[in-house]
């Protein structure tokens, strides 16, 4: 699978670090997303989940999102024309509005803890 993390962080105590961390253990092919990032785990950070998407061979399997409901909204357009098969939103993530924003978008989405989903515990990495 590709994943792009939105809110991918170098900061090893967030959860967008631990999401690549268990991503990248998990053996998938790991995008982390932000603007203000040069690199989180040793992978180069891209600035937008577009670039993510170009990076991944022009498909994206999940774009996990670890972002505020607010900023998702105002990105909504760009996840959508990214066209992931999935949007992962994490606790914290989930606000029911930005749920409506991507469905109504055509987006597949799912609320829940990505690094549950690929099989760890958020515990199971330190900061």
């Amino acid at each position: 699978m590709t994943a792009a993390i939105l809110g991918a962080s170098s900061n090893r105590s967030k959860f967008g670090n631990k999401a690549v961390r268990a991503f990248v253990r998990a053996g998938h092919a790991t995008f982390p997303v932000n603007p203000n990032e040069s690199e989180v785990e040793g992978l180069p950070t891209q600035p937008t989940i577009g670039d993510a998407a170009l990076a991944a061979g022009g498909s994206l399997g999940v774009a996990s999102v670890y972002l505020p409901p607010r900023v998702t909204l105002g990105i909504v357009p760009e996840i959508a024309a990214a066209a992931p098969r999935e949007v992962w939103l994490n606790p914290g993530a989930d606000d029911p509005g930005v749920v409506r924003a991507l469905e109504t978008a055509g987006l597949r989405v799912r609320c829940l803890c990505s690094i549950i989903e690929v099989g760890f515990s958020p515990g199971q990495f330190p900061a």
